[in-house]
């Protein structure tokens, strides 16, 4: 089995280097059954591509970060959700987190925060973009703060994003 971490043109990145996390070997799927598409966009000259945000250390050791399809593109930089959410949930008012990205006439995307306060956690959306702005750079600031009685979910416990950039409701 090979692994390496690519760029989006495939190119390999250096250790340390955030990129898509590609295999190849024999033991992989060949296709997708019916699913011509979704095969096409996976398995690209030879090489399965998972769609997992990761990096490799120096030593060798892969770390997954994100996934590429939740990553949100805003004025240029990549923003990966996960590390916006470990900052959020890191507040002692915060019970559960989801950043998501949302369009934006200027940016692209920008992201949201969808906030769940834990049963007596006293938080403003004030209070989280100051605490954000104190841990993340500037352009990983959510722009939007959503307070939610709960985070969808589906049944494994996976975070339903599409339901959180239709908006409020």
């Amino acid at each position: 089995m090979e692994v390496r971490i690519v760029d989006r043109e495939d190119r390999e990145v250096p250790p340390g280097e955030r990129g898509e996390l590609v295999f190849r070997g024999p033991n992989l799927p060949v296709d997708y059954v019916n699913r011509p598409e979704a095969t096409a966009e996976a398995l690209r000259g030879g090489w399965y591509h998972s769609g997992d945000v990761a990096y490799m250390d120096a030593e060798g050791y892969i770390y997954i970060v994100d996934r590429f399809t939740d990553t949100i593109i805003c004025g240029g930089y990549n923003i990966y959700p996960k590390e916006v959410e470990d900052v959020i949930y890191a507040h002692p008012a915060v019970l559960d987190v989801a950043v998501v990205g949302v369009p934006d006439d200027a940016k692209g995307e920008v992201p949201k925060a969808c906030v769940v306060l834990k049963p007596g956690g006293k938080a403003t959306a004030e209070d989280l973009d100051a605490y954000c702005r104190q841990n993340l750079a500037a352009y990983k600031v959510p722009r939007v703060i959503e307070f939610m009685d709960k985070v969808p979910k589906t049944a494994s416990g996976k975070t339903q994003r599409f339901l959180l950039r239709r908006g409020p409701g």
